[in-house]
Formats: C-alpha cells, sequence, structure tokens
C-alpha cells in the first residue's frame, strides 16, 4: 500500500519555524549581552524577519523543487541523497549572502555618541538574528525537510499559484529580454532620477519624538520678580487649561541653593501632559497652537519643545534647542551687540521660531564697592567685610541638630524682611576685631547697577549664545540659510566669531561615521562577493541592483513628506539612512541568490548560457524572492502605517524606506537583473589553456 506523501503546505511549516527558533536565540543572545528588549530592539528584530525567514526559504524551496524532479525520474534517488545535494546547492549562496548582509549592517553597529546609543542596539539584534537564522538554515532546515520529505512529496506538478505566476512571469521576461535597451536605458534615467532627487530633500538629526509630554520653557527680563512670574504662570496655565487634550499643567520656578540649573527668577518651566491617546499629528499642532498662545503675553519669550527633545539638546551642545549658535570674543559688549543682530537675522528666518538670546544683559544689580581707604582708617580687613556680608545675606553652618538617625544644620543668617530691603543693605552693621561697628555704607560704596545673572566660558573665552526651535521645515536646510545671511549681513569685529552646533551639525558628523565606516566594511563586502562571483563582470551584475533599491527608497521618503502634510518638516534622518543600509543589504542578497543559481545552472547542470537558461533561473528563483519581500514587507507594514506615532518615531522612517526599495528592487531585480545577465553575465567555468 503507498504511503501517502506529504502535502506542499508541510514546507511552509519548515520554513516559518525558523522564525521563532531564529528570534528566540537572538533574544537569548542578548540578554546575554545584557541588552533589553525594548522599541529599538524590537525594531531590529522586525525588520530582520524578512531575512530571518530567507534562509529557509531558500533552503525549503530548493529541496521541494528537487524532490519534485526526481519523483519524475525513470530511477528516483534516495530522499536523503536529494535533500542533502539540494541543500549543498544552495548552502555556498546563503552562507556569503548572510555575511554580506552582516557587513553592510556593520556600520550601524560601530556608530558612536547619541545616534550609536539609539542604533546600535537595533544593528546588534538584527544582526545577531540573521546569523541564528543562518544556523537554522543549515540544520534545522534540512533535517525538518528529511523528516517531513521522508515519504515523497505531494505531487510533482507545482501548484497552480505558483504555475500562473511563473507563466505571467515567463511571458514578461521574454518581452523585455526582446526590449532589453530600451528597457535598461530606461531604468538608468530613473535611477539617476532618484540620485538627483536626494540633495532636494531635508535632512534632521532623529525625528520628533511624541511621548505625549512637552516641556515649555518662559522667560522674562533678567531681573523679573518671583511673585511677578507666578502671577504669569498661573495666567499662562489658565488658558493653557483650556485645550482639551491637555492633561495636566505644572509650573516650576526658581531654583535650589545647590541647583544644577542657573536660572533667575525672571525664568519658569512648565511641564505640559496630553492626554492619553494623542495623534503625532494632533500634538504637532498642539505644539503650534502654544506658540501661538505665548505672543499674546507682552515682554515674555518661551519656547516649546518634547521632554526628550530637551534631554537630546542638551547632550549635544548644552543647549535645549535644535539650533544653537555661539558667539565667541573677549568684550561682552561686542559679542552681545552681534548676538543681537543675529537673533534679529534669525527671528525672519521662515520657520524659525522660539528665537532666543540665552544670556540677555541688563538684570539690576546691586553694587558693593569697598573703600579701602576707609576701611584702613577703621582699621578694617577687607576679608571681615566680605564674611560679614556672606554671613548675612548667604548665611554660614553654625551647629547641627541631631534627632534619631537625622542630621539637620544651624544656619546663621538676617531675617528675610532685612534680607529682602535693598535699602537697607547699608544699614548692615561691621563689626572689627577692636570691637567698633560701623554700617556698611560708610566703609563702601552701594549703588544700583545692571548687570548679567550669568556669564557663559568655553575655551577661555567669553560666549554669548542665541537658539532657535524648527517649525515647517528641515533643521539643515535653515541652518545653511542662516549661515547664507550671516555671512552677507553681520560683519564680526577682530577675535569675535560665530559657531553653529546643534543637531544639524549632530546630523553631519553622524553622517560623515556612517560613510566612512561604511567605505571600510564595503571592501570586505567586495572581498566576498568576488570569492562568490569569480569575475567582475558578475560583481558588477550584483551591485547593480542597489540603485534599484535606491528609487523605491527615494519614492517612499518623498510620498512620506507630501504625505505629512508638512513639507520640509520629514526629509532624510539617520533612521532612514539605516533603512537605506538594511535596504541594499536585502537586495544584495536577492540578486547573490539569483546569480549563484545562474552559475550552477551552467557550471553544475552542464546548461548552455542563453535566453532559456536564464528565464528558467530567474523563475526558479521567483517564489523565493517574492516570498521573502512578502513577509518583510508584512513584518514592516505596521511600522510604517505608524510612522510618526508615538513609539515609532525611529523605527517608522526605516520601515517606510525599506518597503519603498523593497517594492522597486523586486521588481527590477526580477525583471532588468535577467536581461542584464543575458547580455553581460559570464557564468561558465574559467577554462585553463596548456602551452
Amino acid at each position: 500500500t503507498p504511503v501517502p506523501a506529504t502535502k506542499p503546505r508541510s514546507s511552509a511549516f519548515i520554513s516559518v519555524t525558523a522564525i521563532p527558533v531564529s528570534l528566540l536565540t537572538a533574544v537569548i543572545l542578548l540578554d546575554k549581552f545584557g541588552v533589553t528588549l525594548n522599541t529599538i530592539t524590537l525594531g531590529g528584530l522586525a525588520i530582520a524577519i524578512g531575512e530571518v525567514v530567507d534562509d529557509a526559504i531558500i533552503d525549503v524551496e530548493n529541496i521541494f523543487r528537487r524532490l519534485r524532479e526526481n519523483q519524475t525520474q525513470s530511477i528516483p534517488r534516495s530522499v536523503f541523497r536529494v535533500v542533502l545535494e539540494a541543500s549543498i546547492e544552495v548552502r555556498s549562496a546563503v552562507v556569503y549572502a548572510t555575511f554580506i548582509v552582516a557587513l553592510i549592517f556593520l556600520p550601524v553597529l560601530t556608530l558612536t555618541g547619541l545616534q550609536g546609543s539609539f542604533f546600535a542596539p537595533l544593528a546588534l539584534s538584527y544582526i545577531i538574528a540573521i546569523l541564528a537564522s543562518l544556523v537554522v538554515a543549515l540544520t534545522l532546515t534540512p533535517a525538518l525537510s528529511l523528516l517531513f520529505f521522508a515519504r515523497g512529496v505531494h505531487q510533482s506538478a507545482e501548484p497552480r499559484l505558483q504555475t500562473w505566476l511563473k507563466s505571467g512571469y515567463i511571458s514578461l521576461l521574454n518581452f523585455f529580454a526582446r526590449a532589453g535597451g530600451v528597457m535598461i536605458l530606461a531604468v538608468g534615467v530613473l535611477c539617476l532620477t532618484a540620485v538627483g532627487m536626494l540633495p532636494q530633500f531635508g535632512t534632521g538629526f532623529l525625528p520628533e519624538f511624541r511621548e505625549g509630554h512637552f516641556v515649555l520653557q518662559v522667560q522674562s527680563v533678567p531681573g523679573t520678580s518671583l511673585p511677578y512670574m507666578m502671577q504669569v504662570g498661573r495666567e499662562i496655565s489658565h488658558e493653557l487649561l483650556k485645550n482639551k487634550l491637555l492633561a495636566t499643567v505644572e509650573q516650576q520656578i526658581g531654583r535650589a541653593e545647590q541647583g544644577e540649573d542657573t536660572w533667575g527668577t525672571h525664568r519658569c518651566e512648565f511641564h505640559l501632559e496630553l492626554v492619553e491617546g494623542v495623534s503625532g499629528r494632533d500634538q504637532e499642532k498642539i505644539m503650534s497652537e502654544i506658540r501661538d498662545l505665548l505672543e499674546e503675553f507682552p515682554g515674555i519669550q518661551g519656547e516649546v519643545l518634547t521632554f526628550l527633545g530637551d534631554r537630546i539638546s542638551e547632550t549635544i551642545t548644552g543647549e535645549t534647542a535644535p539650533v544653537v549658535i555661539n558667539i565667541f570674543g573677549e568684550d561682552l559688549n561686542v559679542i552681545d551687540e552681534k548676538a543681537r543682530e543675529i537673533e534679529k537675522l534669525l527671528a525672519k528666518i521662515p520657520g524659525a521660531k522660539d528665537v532666543q538670546l540665552k544670556s540677555p544683559p541688563g538684570g539690576p544689580r546691586l553694587s558693593v564697592r569697598l573703600r579701602l581707604d576707609r576701611l584702613a582708617q577703621f582699621g578694617y580687613r577687607p576679608v571681615e567685610v566680605l564674611e560679614a556680608v556672606q554671613i548675612a545675606y548667604e548665611g554660614i553652618v553654625v551647629a547641627q541638630i541631631h534627632q534619631g538617625n537625622r542630621v539637620a544644620d544651624v544656619k546663621v543668617i538676617l531675617q528675610d524682611s532685612s534680607r529682602r530691603d535693598v535699602e537697607g543693605v547699608g544699614d548692615l552693621r561691621i563689626k572689627n576685631a577692636q570691637g567698633l561697628l560701623l554700617p556698611l555704607k560708610q566703609l563702601a560704596d552701594i549703588e544700583l547697577t545692571s548687570g548679567r545673572y550669568s556669564i557663559m566660558h568655553e575655551g577661555a573665552l567669553r560666549r554669548q549664545v542665541v537658539t532657535c526651535q524648527v517649525q515647517g521645515r528641515d533643521v539643515s536646510s535653515l541652518v545653511a540659510q542662516a549661515k547664507k545671511e550671516m555671512n552677507d549681513q553681520v560683519k564680526f569685529n577682530p577675535g569675535v566669531y560665530a559657531v553653529f552646533s546643534g543637531t544639524a551639525e549632530a546630523t553631519e558628523a553622524a553622517r560623515r561615521e556612517l560613510m566612512t565606516n561604511s567605505a571600510i566594511a564595503a571592501a570586505g563586502i567586495l572581498l566576498l562577493l568576488v570569492v562568490v562571483t569569480g569575475n567582475w563582470r558578475n560583481l558588477l551584475l550584483i551591485l547593480a541592483n542597489v540603485p534599484f533599491a535606491l528609487v523605491g527608497g527615494v519614492l517612499a521618503v518623498f510620498l512620506s513628506v507630501r504625505g505629512s502634510g508638512e513639507a520640509g518638516e520629514g526629509g532624510v534622518t539617520i533612521g532612514s539612512l539605516v533603512g537605506f543600509v538594511t535596504l541594499f543589504g536585502i537586495t544584495t542578497r536577492n540578486s547573490i541568490m539569483l546569480i549563484s543559481h545562474y552559475e550552477h545552472l551552467v557550471q553544475q547542470e552542464g546548461l548552455t548560457w542563453g535566453l532559456e537558461t536564464a528565464i528558467r533561473g530567474a523563475s526558479e528563483r521567483l517564489i523565493p524572492i517574492l516570498m521573502t519581500a512578502t513577509v518583510t514587507a508584512l513584518g514592516l507594514l505596521p511600522l510604517a502605517l505608524g510612522s510618526g506615532e508615538v513609539g515609532r518615531e525611529i523605527e517608522g522612517p526605516m520601515a517606510i524606506v525599506i518597503l519603498g526599495g523593497l517594492l522597486t528592487s523586486t521588481v527590477l531585480n526580477l525583471i532588468v537583473l535577467p536581461t542584464l545577465s543575458l547580455h553581460f553575465g559570464r557564468f561558465e567555468k574559467p577554462t585553463l589553456v596548456e602551452e
């Protein structure tokens, strides 16, 4: 009695098994490395899903196809032999392709600084997942195939869907092969157009984060009293709470004696908590409404930013804004004058919001200048007078009180009413060593002047800072315009100069680092490709697929910017660049598998290279390529659809780039690459000529 053969759905089960096994292996290894599971590492695993299942798909599909062919033979070979040879047939290409993909992603893993903190864990989880899938494809997949296919396959003929897809695909290949020159020219123009569009996109460091929390910083002129700022804060809070999407508003004003923020009483900070479930687009709208609201309060300046944006900007430059202009010099008056010119110039540039001078001069100050002649006349030492003033107005610890395990300092200081009376400073009684008491006004000149509450320094130079937020355009283009207008309109004195810093400079530094690391990795990739292909023609065929992916990625970025409703605010961030890197790895892998299959057909099966062989090889790779692209697209689709929403700000742009590039690279890989291979490929073994 014949034993029922294994049904085709068994091959799907074997392929899908690679996903949980590979991902669980990656999770275990990440835990061993001390890397936690978060949105970044999970994003890396989501991006790797298509690659994870690709190795198993390639192996199982080749095994299944060879078993079908074996059953049509007059004397079929053993299933074990067929499974072994089918796995070995694709093993070399799978190994090389996986290592090349890992090398392509290595520059992301080696990023340093803030960008490395975001993207290195993603790259690590991605690389570990695809290497785990390689081990699974080389060990578990052939074993499961032998187990499930030990009694043969269900039928020798291909399923109807595959037959229909291959039939249509073969017709397309025949058509495009006859019009190869025109098609190659059209694709070349398309690729050049995509490359030409890249400089038109704005660039940014990281996307805007939408964590549902805003930080609103408000300041008035230096010297503004604490009660007045509290009153203004109550009025602002009342107006803010009229927005139904704001849940709570908290005002923070004043500072501790040893606080890290050296703000004066003229500055305060609001923490705004949004109601749960506010979309990213609504959060952007709320920020714009808050800026409009602040303009209704005369005499104050404000800037609105997200909590993470605040911390990231402070990490990069020490300031909270993405655009920071530092003016250096020796003379405070000169650098203040130039800073005010830059402030006015920056405020006129479209997209510049919340322009601020960070250390404005002109704050009220009480000047106490000791009169050395009077001190000498009455027997006072300067240090005695200074210590007395310090104790009176700052206080000094003189004892401690112990209550159980609690210790409290006892400080001597003037009472509040005396310390708040500016006119009473001159009446402070100072005692000398002989016991003589004199008021401070007889020992010093006391007068009200103006000054600044802080003087910033860097590199032994005095520094003034102008900052601004960006709305409605990308940071890099705004900085470029600001630099141009500053060169044309602002003339700096000798020894005075301006330096731009912020996310635009951080983006450029990260891009340079990524490009440098990519150039180093490219050497290793080319070396592996030379080993895989054996000749420069086939090497160029594999690399030809990279522009195919670029077309779709650029188109996806263009559509996402147009669809965001904020022209210029999107564009190419570091996340988008990482998406392009991932995309190049996926497309290079598909090219390697197709070229390697052509070499197998010619060198191992003895077929003559020509149109028939090119069509056969491409049709046999059709299903694995489509399955890999489909699985990858399904894994990334939720991230792409939720791009810009809370928790998906980084992975969203990456997913959009990969999806767009995957679409064009898959189509062009299946149509253009076989045509290019037909005209330019060389797949025969090199022959040795004896002399």
